[in-house]
C-alpha cells in the first residue's frame, strides 16, 4: 500500500492530543500538620503524563500499529479516541467526527477490542451475550440472529455458541470480544493488546481475523501493542511511542533502516555483571547505546548485550575480553539484522525491561 503523505484520507486524526493523570499522595498518617495556628495538609499531587501532543493520522483502510512498552500511553490513546476518556487537551477525528463535540457519532463509528478484557458476561453464552449488545446498537431483530450467526462462523465458534463464556478458554473469549467489536460493522476498530496472554495458536488465529478484517473488508484498524513480531507482521505503518510521546511514524521496513547493519552488534550470553553496561561504556565510549536485556537463565533463557550505533562492529573483540574476564559466558555473538526492539532502543536510548517489548507468540 502507497500512502500520499498529502491526502486527507484519515479515518483516524489525533491533534495535539494531550491527557495527564494526578494522584494525590499523603506524607503520613495525620491528615494535617499543625504549623502554629495554622494547618497544612500533608498531601501532595503526583502528575502522570500519558499523552503528550500526540498527532498521528491512520489512513481510511489502513491497518496501523501503535508499538511501546508497557505504560507508554497506548491505552490512554485507545479509550480517548473511544471518548472513554476525556483528553485534557487537543482533540480527535475519527471517520469525520469530533470524539469532543460528536460523541454518540464516534461511538458508533468504532469497535473496540481490549486485551483481557471482562466486559463480556461471563454466565452468558456467546450467542447470548452477542444478542444481547446487538440490541444496544438497535440493530432489528431479523438481522440481528442474522449477524450474529454470521460472526460466530467467521469466529470457528457455532459449534460451542450456546456454552457459557466461563467454560470458554481465554482465546476463545477473546474471538468474542472481537465478534462484538464487530457487530454493527463499524468502520474502525481499535485493538488494544487483543493477543495479550493467549497462546501461540489462538493467537496466530486472531492475527489472521485482524488481517482480514483490513484487507478483505476494507476496516481501518488501529492495533496498539507491545509484541513487535506482531506489529512487524501485520501493519502497514507504525508508530514509536514512548513516556506519551510519538517518537517515530513509518513503515517496518523503514524504521528498521534508521538502524545500519554494520552499527548493530549482539552479544548472547549468561551471567553478566550487574554494570554490565556502564562497565563496557567505559571501554567502548565511541558506541552511541550499549543495553542489556536481562533473559530468565534459570529457565534457560539467555541474557542479550546490544551495541548499537558507532564503532559497535570495530570493538567486539574488546567487549568479549571485557566479558571474559568478568567470567561471562559467551554462547554466540550476532551482526545481525536490526529489529523494531533496535529501533526503540536508539530513538529513546531507553533500557526494555524483560518481556516489555517481546517477540510476541
Amino acid at each position: 500500500m502507497v500512502y500520499d503523505e498529502r491526502s486527507d484520507d484519515y479515518s483516524i486524526k489525533t491533534i495535539n492530543l494531550a491527557k495527564s493523570f494526578r494522584k494525590k499522595r499523603h506524607k503520613g498518617v495525620f491528615g494535617f500538620l499543625k504549623r502554629g495556628n495554622e494547618k497544612e495538609k500533608s498531601e501532595t499531587t503526583d502528575v502522570t503524563v500519558a499523552l503528550d501532543n500526540v498527532n498521528l493520522g491512520v489512513r481510511t483502510g489502513e491497518l496501523f500499529g501503535l508499538l511501546g512498552p508497557n505504560g507508554a500511553g497506548k491505552t490512554t490513546l485507545v479509550k480517548c479516541l473511544s471518548t472513554i476518556l476525556i483528553p485534557d487537551d487537543g482533540t480527535a477525528i475519527i471517520n469525520g467526527f469530533d470524539i469532543r463535540r460528536q460523541t454518540t457519532l464516534v461511538r458508533a463509528s468504532l469497535g473496540m477490542v481490549i486485551g483481557g478484557e471482562r466486559t463480556l458476561y461471563w454466565k452468558l453464552t456467546a450467542r447470548d451475550n452477542l444478542m444481547y449488545f446487538a440490541s444496544l446498537y438497535k440493530m432489528p431483530r431479523k438481522r440481528i440472529k442474522e449477524r450474529v450467526d454470521e460472526l460466530l462462523g467467521t469466529m470457528n465458534l457455532l459449534d460451542r455458541a450456546d456454552e457459557r463464556l466461563e467454560d470458554y478458554s481465554t482465546g476463545m473469549r477473546q474471538k468474542v470480544a472481537i465478534a462484538r467489536a464487530l457487530l454493527h460493522d463499524p468502520p474502525v476498530l481499535l485493538l488494544d493488546e487483543p493477543t495479550l496472554g493467549l497462546d501461540p495458536t489462538f493467537s496466530r488465529q486472531i492475527r489472521n481475523q485482524i488481517r482480514e478484517l483490513s484487507r478483505k473488508e476494507g476496516k481501518t484498524v488501529l492495533l496498539a501493542t507491545h509484541y513487535m513480531k506482531e506489529a512487524d507482521e501485520l501493519c502497514d505503518r507504525i508508530a514509536i511511542i514512548n513516556e506519551g510521546k510519538i517518537v517515530a511514524v513509518d513503515t517496518s521496513d523503514q524504521l528498521k533502516a534508521m538502524v545500519k547493519e554494520t552499527e548493530l552488534v549482539e552479544v548472547i550470553c549468561y551471567n553478566p555483571p550487574q554494570n554490565v553496561e556502564e562497565y563496557l561504556k567505559a571501554l567502548c565510549p565511541d558506541v552511541e547505546i550499549i543495553t542489556l536485556i536481562r533473559g530468565e537463565e534459570a529457565k534457560g533463557t539467555p541474557s542479550r548485550i546490544k551495541l548499537i550505533g558507532g564503532n559497535a562492529e570495530k570493538r567486539i573483540s574488546t567487549v568479549i575480553d571485557a566479558l571474559r574476564k568478568k567470567n561471562t559466558q559467551i554462547t554466540s555473538l550476532n551482526i545481525s539484522m536490526p529489529t523494531l526492539e533496535d529501533v526503540f532502543i536508539k530513538l529513546t536510548g531507553a533500557k526494555l525491561t524483560e518481556g516489555s517489548m517481546g517477540a510476541g507468540q
